[in-house]
């Protein structure tokens, strides 16, 4: 009896890279822009969207500095403080992201849609992590 087996982990990509801009968005207006998530490996994948911390540049800045990675349980409970998730949504101020979680198959990919609904006037930024198991 022959028995192999192939160890792999999940690829994946996002289109388009960090950040998404929607520019000047005439109060009152709702502007929409798509990320596409693809899963360029052999496996099937889960993802999940969560809302970054607050102070999301400063963890960027010391994890890249340290060559470390923010775990997710520590992303999915700073996320959860601000965010409000419904139905798919993930609602972050004059923002709104979905589908915010799903499965991706073997080369497929997935659209999600990046809402911003302009309301009080001002410079809105947020920031959202993606969680792919397996990565």
């Amino acid at each position: 009896v022959r028995v192999s087996a192939r160890a792999v982990y999940s690829k994946y990509s996002i289109e388009p890279a960090s950040p998404i801009n929607f520019g000047a968005v005439l109060r009152g207006t709702k502007k929409t822009q798509i990320v596409v998530l693809e899963n360029k490996g052999m496996l099937n994948f889960k993802f999940r969207i969560h809302q970054g911390p607050k102070d999301a540049s400063a963890l960027e800045s010391k994890s890249s500095k340290q060559g470390e990675f923010v775990p997710s349980a520590t992303k999915r409970s700073m996320g959860r403080k601000s965010s409000a998730l419904t139905q798919g949504h993930l609602n972050l101020g004059m923002f709104t992201v979905s589908p915010c979680s799903g499965s991706i198959s073997p080369w497929g990919q997935q659209k999600i849609t990046v809402e911003c609904i302009a309301g009080q006037e001002g410079t809105r930024e947020e920031h959202i992590y993606f969680d792919i198991t397996s990565r």
